[in-house]
């Protein structure tokens, strides 16, 4: 299966203030600023991460966790990395990947002892 883009613009391996900022620090501390050449030849990002591979979908013909992240057919597993994300989103999926955590471990209730 293969993401596509809905709607906006896509992703961009090139952020024009990051590239500026990055020039003006290279002549201050006299070194020279490069990108990752995969990004600047076809314009889009890349990520180190790992992506994919349990992906959110509306059952399980579709994916793999539901929009809590819990895995389809089974009860109290659920998956909180980065491969929930099913494409990469054109910066680091770090924070992501946190909130999305964040918002599935609201979901589970207090345990009452």
């Amino acid at each position: 299966m293969k993401t596509v883009n809905e709607n906006g613009a896509k992703p961009s391996g090139i952020i024009p203030e990051a590239f500026g900022l990055s020039k003006k620090y290279g002549k201050m501390v006299n070194g020279i600023p490069f990108g990752n050449f995969v990004d600047v030849l076809l314009g889009t990002p890349t990520t180190a991460h790992i992506l994919g591979g349990s992906v959110m979908g509306e059952d399980p013909s579709k994916g793999v966790i539901d929009k809590n992240n819990q895995v389809f057919g089974y009860q109290n597993m659920f998956v909180c990395d980065g491969s929930m994300i099913s494409a990469n989103p054109g910066v680091n999926p770090s924070l992501t990947i946190t909130a999305i955590t964040e918002y599935a471990m609201h979901k589970i209730p207090n345990k009452t002892i």
